[in-house]
C-alpha cells in the first residue's frame, strides 16, 4: 500500500490531524473497512470528486491537490513512504549516500513509460534539468535548489537567463544509475525524492511540453485517457506497471465539482463514488446518511491564514499585530461548532504525524485572549486601515469558517474583517501567484514528505515554491540553512524544531487547526482508504460487480 504521497496546497476545508481524537459521539476513526464486501469487477471504473487542476498535468508544475491526485496516479517516483513514514523504494532499486552530499541512485531495470519506452537514468536527469530551468517556468522549480549547478539553470533576478541547460550536480553513470551532488549535505534529501516534481519524463515530452501536459505520458499505475476541461479526467489501469501498488480496479474518472455540497448530493444518489471531503454544511449529517461508508480519519496537514507580506498593509508591520490577530481567533469554539469537532486547534506550524512535530510550540499566540489580542495590536502600531480580508476558494467549503474567524476577530478587537471569495481553487491560486491577495489567504498544506522541514523550509524560506506570502527574512534563512547542513537526520529535525519555536517572532502565517479526512464513498465500491496526505488510495479501491 502506498503511504504518504506528495504535499501540496489543499483545496478543501475538510481535511487533517494525525493522532487527533475522533469526531462526534465517541465514534472511532473509520477508513471504511467495515462496509459490506461484495464480488469484485477487476476492470471496474469508479469516480472521484475533484476540482479543475490549476496547470497542465506536468509533474513539476503541479502543487495543488486537484492536479496532484491525477499526476500521482499517472507518474511514480524513485521512492515513497509507508504509513509510518518509513522510506520505500519504488522506481529506485536503491538511494545511497555516505556523506548526505553525494547521492547514488540505482534504478529497477524493468520499468517502462506508458508509451513503451524504458525509464532510464536519463529519464530522470533530463526531466529534472528541464523542470529546474527558469525558462520553463515550472511552479516547483525551487525543489531542485540545493543540487549543484541549480543557480546556473535558475539564476536569481528578474529577466535573468540561464547560463546552462544542465545542473552540474547530476551525472549519468550508466543506463540505470545516476548521481546527485548537492551544494551542501542534506540529511533528509532522500525523502524529498518522493515528491511529484522529481518524476521522470519520456523523451516524447520535450517535443511539445504544453501538449504533454494536456495528454501526459507517465510511468505510474494508471495511464491517461482524456481530459474534458472542467468536467472530468479519465485514466485506466496500466497492466505493465512494475510498482508495489498495482491497481485493483480498471481505472478512475476524476469528476469536476464546483461545490462540495453538489458532490455530496451526487454521492448519495450514486453519481460519484469517492469523496475527498465533506462540506461543513453536511458534517452534522453525513455519518447518519452514509453509515459504514462515512470516513473520519487523521492525516498530516494544517490550515493557516497566509499573510501577503508584499502588501502595503504587512510589508513593514510589527509581528505583534499578527500575534494579536491570532489571539483574537476562538479556535476551540469554531472547531467545535462550525467545523463540528472535525478539526483540532493548531498550536504550531508543523502538522501532526510528521517527524519533529511538537505540541504547544506557539505558546500563548494560538490561545484565545481578546484583552491580550487588543493590547498586542495596539503595541504593534495597529492594523493598517483597521480592516483585513481573508481570501478563500468558494468551491472548497470555507465560507462558514472564514465568516466565523472574521466575526471572532472583529468582536475581540474591533478590526473589520471580511471574506474575499474566489470562484474556485484555480482562481484562488492564480491570485496568490500574481501577488493579488489583499491581506490574508486561506492556506492548507499537506505533507510532501514526513519531515518537519517540509512545513518550514518549503513554506517560509525565501524563494520557496510554497512561499505564496513571499515572506523573507535573512536571519530565518540562515537558521534554515544551518538545520539543512546538520550531520544527521535526527540533528536536522531537532534544529528545525528550534526554528519552529522561533516562528512566533516572525508570524509568517497564523496557525488555525489540524485536519482530518471527513469523507465518504458509494455502495458501488469497497476497500476505500486514505493515505497520510489525505487522498484516497486509488489503486486499492475495488469496484463491486
Amino acid at each position: 500500500m502506498r503511504g504518504a504521497k506528495s504535499a501540496k496546497w489543499v483545496a478543501g476545508a475538510a481535511i487533517i490531524a494525525l493522532a487527533a481524537t475522533a469526531c462526534g459521539g465517541g465514534d472511532k476513526d473509520d477508513n471504511g473497512s467495515k462496509s459490506a464486501k461484495g464480488a469484485v469487477d477487476p476492470n471496474g471504473i469508479f469516480s472521484v470528486e475533484v476540482g479543475e487542476p490549476q496547470n497542465p498535468l506536468q509533474p513539476a508544475n503541479t502543487m495543488e491537490s486537484n492536479g496532484s491526485i491525477v499526476t500521482d496516479a499517472i507518474f511514480s517516483q524513485l521512492v515513497d513512504y509507508d504509513p509510518a513514514g518509513k522510506l520505500e523504494m519504488i522506481n529506485a532499486e536503491s538511494v545511497d549516500t555516505k556523506d548526505s552530499k553525494l547521492w547514488t541512485v540505482k534504478l529497477k531495470k524493468d520499468w517502462k513509460f506508458h508509451d513503451g519506452t524504458p525509464v532510464t537514468a536519463e529519464s530522470y536527469v533530463k526531466a529534472w534539468n528541464w523542470a529546474a530551468n527558469i525558462t520553463n517556468a515550472q511552479t516547483n522549480a525551487s525543489w531542485f535548489q540545493g543540487i549543484k549547478g541549480y543557480a546556473d539553470v535558475h539564476p536569481d533576478g528578474e529577466g535573468a537567463k540561464p547560463k546552462s541547460d544542465k545542473m552540474s550536480g547530476l551525472k549519468i553513470v550508466d543506463d540505470y544509475t545516476f548521481t546527485i551532488e548537492l551544494d551542501a549535505p542534506l540529511p533528509y534529501f532522500a525523502y524529498k525524492l518522493g515528491y511529484t516534481a522529481f518524476s521522470p519524463l519520456p523523451e516524447s515530452f520535450y517535443a511539445d511540453p504544453k501538449a504533454a501536459g494536456e495528454k501526459p505520458v507517465g510511468n505510474g499505475a494508471y495511464k491517461f485517457v482524456s481530459w474534458d476541461h472542467k468536467k472530468q479526467i479519465k485514466v485506466v489501469r496500466n497492466d505493465d506497471y512494475k510498482g508495489l501498488d498495482k491497481a485493483k480496479n480498471g481505472g478512475v474518472i476524476f469528476k469536476n465539482y464546483t461545490t462540495l455540497e453538489t458532490a455530496y448530493e451526487d454521492l448519495k444518489s450514486g453519481n460519484v463514488d469517492v469523496l475527498r471531503q465533506i462540506a461543513p454544511k453536511d458534517l452534522p449529517v453525513y455519518r447518519a446518511d452514509l453509515g459504514d461508508r462515512a470516513v473520519s480519519k487523521p492525516y498530516s496537514a494544517i490550515q493557516t491564514l497566509g499573510v501577503a507580506m508584499y502588501t502595503k498593509q504587512w510589508k513593514n508591520t510589527d509581528p505583534k499585530v499578527l500575534q494579536g490577530l491570532s489571539m483574537a481567533i476562538d479556535r476551540d469554539t469554531i472547531t467545535k461548532t462550525v467545523l463540528q469537532g472535525t478539526r483540532e486547534p493548531a498550536t504550531g506550524w508543523v502538522a501532526k504525524g510528521v517527524l519533529g512535530y511538537q505540541p504547544n510550540v506557539a505558546g500563548d499566540v494560538t490561545k484565545f485572549d481578546p484583552a491580550k489580542a487588543k493590547a498586542l495590536i495596539k503595541e504593534g502600531g495597529g492594523v493598517p486601515g483597521n480592516k483585513i480580508w481573508i481570501q478563500f476558494n468558494a468551491d472548497g467549503g470555507h465560507k462558514e469558517w472564514v465568516e466565523a474567524v472574521c466575526n471572532s476577530i472583529t468582536q475581540a478587537t474591533g478590526v473589520q474583517c471580511v471574506g474575499d471569495s474566489k470562484a474556485d481553487f484555480q482562481a484562488d491560486l492564480d491570485a496568490r501567484d500574481a501577488k493579488q491577495v489583499k491581506s490574508f489567504y486561506r492556506s492548507g498544506w499537506v505533507l510532501d514528505y514526513p519531515v518537519n522541514a517540509n512545513f518550514i523550509s518549503d513554506l517560509f524560506r525565501t524563494g520557496a515554491a510554497g512561499n505564496n506570502g513571499f515572506f523573507s527574512n535573512k536571519d530565518l534563512d540562515k537558521k534554515i540553512a544551518d538545520a539543512d547542513s546538520a550531520a544527521t537526520l535526527d540533528e536536522s529535525v531537532k534544529k528545525y524544531q528550534e526554528v519552529e519555536k522561533d516562528l512566533v517572532n516572525y508570524m509568517p502565517t497564523i496557525p488555525l487547526w489540524y485536519y482530518k479526512v471527513n469523507a465518504g464513498y458509494s455502495e458501488k465500491v469497497q476497500n476505500v482508504d486514505y493515505a497520510q496526505d489525505g487522498d484516497p488510495i486509488l489503486t486499492q479501491v475495488e469496484v463491486k460487480k
